[in-house]
């Protein structure tokens, strides 16, 4: 009977859950970049019935040159980011790594990015990185941001 108590927690161990989307809180509120004349913003709400719901905006010049709908759901055991940007067609890419600071999520068969990283930094600012191939090529853009107040 003890030998059978022991071997419950290992059994458990095993069969460890699916992450939650409510382990990517981190990412909710309002986040701002800026660099030379442009200025980029994300508001993400809290995570709430399995969806957490974001935006994006990229200002220069004083105008608004473009902007994304974002979503990141819990689908059954997986989690997904989907994209919806200013003129085009949804994206979504599968959660493939997590950590308590990062979320990395791909989906190979799009044209670029095929990766969306969200890194939170030691001081408390984050990184959004894009990256895949073009035209054969690897490439990366980062976009670090720091909290901002919400309207």
């Amino acid at each position: 009977m003890i030998k059978q108590l022991l071997l419950v927690p290992l059994m458990i161990g095993l069969f460890q859950t699916a992450p939650s989307i409510d382990r990517f809180a981190w990412i909710s509120g309002c986040w701002e970049g800026r660099s030379a004349n442009r200025v980029y913003d994300e508001q993400w709400m809290k995570p709430e019935g399995g969806l957490m719901m974001g935006m994006s905006r990229t200002v220069v010049g004083g105008k608004a040159t473009e902007f994304e709908f974002l979503q990141i759901r819990q689908q059954g055991t997986d989690i997904f980011y989907v994209a919806k940007p200013s003129g085009q067609a949804e994206a979504s890419f599968k959660l493939i790594r997590h950590s308590e600071r990062e979320a990395v999520f791909e989906n190979p068969t799009h044209d670029f990015p095929q990766r969306i990283i969200y890194r939170l930094q030691p001081d408390g600012s984050m990184t959004a990185r894009i990256e895949g191939k073009t035209n054969g090529a690897e490439r990366g853009i980062d976009f670090p941001m720091k909290r901002a107040s919400c309207p």
